[in-house]
Formats: C-alpha cells, sequence, structure tokens
C-alpha cells in the first residue's frame, strides 16, 4: 500500500528573506490542496519524497537550514529552467 501523500511549498524573497522558507506543508487532503494550487498558479513542481520530509518537519515560515541548502539550490534551478522553457514555448 502507497503511503500517504505530502506537500511542502517553499519561498524566497532576495530582497526579504536570508534563504528560502517553507510557506506551507501537509500530507493527505492538505497535500493535495497545495499541489492543486500550485498547478492553479502554474508554479513548477518537483517530486522529491526524500526532501519534502524533511521540509515537513520544519515549522511554517522557518528559515531553510544550511545542510538542506544543495537540495533547494537544485530546485530553484529546476523552477527556473521550467519556467525558462514556459517563456519560450509561449513566445
Amino acid at each position: 500500500m502507497k503511503g500517504v501523500r505530502k506537500a511542502a511549498a517553499i519561498a524566497y524573497d532576495q530582497k526579504r528573506d536570508l534563504a528560502p522558507r517553507v510557506t506551507a506543508k501537509g500530507q493527505g487532503v492538505v497535500a493535495e490542496k497545495i499541489i492543486a494550487l500550485a498547478q492553479a498558479h502554474g508554479v513548477p513542481i518537483k517530486d522529491d519524497p526524500v526532501l519534502v520530509e524533511m521540509l515537513c518537519r520544519l515549522d511554517l515560515d522557518e528559515y531553510i537550514p544550511a545542510e538542506l541548502y544543495r537540495a533547494v539550490a537544485e530546485i530553484l534551478a529546476f523552477i527556473y529552467l521550467a519556467e525558462k522553457e514556459r517563456a519560450q514555448t509561449s513566445s
């Protein structure tokens, strides 16, 4: 049997934040709502169960700890490439 689905959302504002921070997290129905909202707003989604597990251990609005910077940097690169690709296909 498959485990309960989990999701976490992060945000990073270079002008305001010292590091990316957790803006939403949850499992089951809450996770599905987070994913649906991301899809509805065109936010790229990266499936990384190990990272989402670690992010769900953090408090809401908590900065991502330094030990997760590499994984989060990979996600930010994924988002950058997804947005670049989307911009190229819509031009």
